[in-house]
């Protein structure tokens, strides 16, 4: 799933969660968190999936409407 650094920076607001806890949880450094959700770099599918596996299994759905806007929200249960 391809996921915008927005979205990203909105999941970690969900689950407040610091860009150190999300590079932990991912395996990223805080750095290349940063610069993914500020749009300065995109990260490679390998980390893009580490990025998006880490806030998944912490509780976050990314949701894309019928108009094609993304979005982000925490699954039910969480």
């Amino acid at each position: 799933m391809t996921i915008t650094g927005a979205q990203a920076k909105g999941a970690r607001g969900l689950l407040n969660w610091t860009r150190d806890r999300l590079a932990g949880a991912s395996g990223l450094s805080p750095t290349a968190i940063s610069r993914f959700e500020d749009g300065k770099r995109w990260p490679s599918p390998l980390r893009l999936s580490s990025i998006v596996c880490a806030l998944e299994d912490a509780g976050v759905e990314f949701i894309a409407e019928n108009g094609g806007a993304a979005g982000v929200k925490l699954r039910k249960g969480k």
